[in-house]
């Protein structure tokens, strides 16, 4: 052993801390996963452990054709899968409520039910405050609907839920 190598043998290796933009990125992911990760659940009637054990072990860093996937926060990922899964009904209440009655969650897009999902879990129970919840959200809009107006309508939805989820913060 060389004194440049620091670690004894059959040890795992000390991966360095992920810096602060690291970690965003990886919230990032995770968040775009999650959204990914409940619109599975939906049309292929997988349940929550499949599909956050394929998520967690296939795709957080995966490469695919030559590109490789971000590495997702794995914590905010399966909290964020949990309390969609946990809290459906009040976030699709909550949701509703901001929708225009002639749009109830069941009619909209499976990606959209998704994404509002998602951040719904995150208004409900989450720790981020509201705003980042929104733009990360919106953000994720953007990937999946890159020149649509879905990003303008996640904005005005989910801004309504964050009002009605936590007042205080406005």
């Amino acid at each position: 052993m060389s004194d440049e190598d620091d670690t004894t043998e059959g040890a795992p290796r000390q991966m360095p801390k992920p810096s602060r933009e690291e970690k965003r990125q990886m919230r990032s992911a995770a968040r775009l996963y999650a959204v990914q990760a409940l619109f599975q659940m939906e049309v292929s009637g997988q349940t929550f452990d499949e599909v956050r054990r394929e998520f967690e072990t296939h795709r957080f860093g995966a490469v695919y054709e030559g590109d490789e996937m971000a590495e997702g926060d794995p914590y905010l990922f399966a909290k964020t899968l949990e309390d969609a899964v946990t809290r459906q009904a009040r976030i699709d209440q909550m949701t509703d409520r901001a929708l225009v009655a002639k749009w109830p969650i069941d009619r909209i897009d499976p990606t959209l039910r998704a994404l509002f999902r998602a951040a719904g879990a995150e208004l409900v129970e989450g720790s981020a405050p509201p705003k980042v919840v929104i733009t990360e959200y919106v953000d994720v809009a953007r990937a999946f609907f890159p020149e649509g107006r879905e990003p303008k309508f996640v904005n005005a939805v989910l801004d309504h839920m964050a009002r009605e989820a936590k007042p205080e913060a406005f």
